[in-house]
């Protein structure tokens, strides 16, 4: 059970790393926390198998419309 649990912090880790790469408008900090309130909505559901994989698919429309917006300033 703690190797899945470390395989999905890993996972939501790289999700942050990947987001900071693709929009260097935004910062870091705003990403983690972008990513870390999506990864928090799925606390309490029992499938855990694709958590990062979800949590990149919301948090990278929020940065995305972060990123458009900070262009625009």
């Amino acid at each position: 059970m703690q190797e899945r649990e470390g395989g999905e912090a890993r996972g939501v880790e790289e999700v942050v790393d990947r987001l900071a790469t693709k929009y260097p408008g935004v910062e870091r900090a705003e990403i983690e926390k972008i990513v870390a309130e999506e990864h928090q909505s799925f606390d309490g559901h029992p499938v855990r198998d694709f958590v990062p994989v979800l949590v990149e698919k919301h948090a990278k429309t929020r940065v995305k419309h972060l990123a458009a917006h900070e262009t625009q300033d």
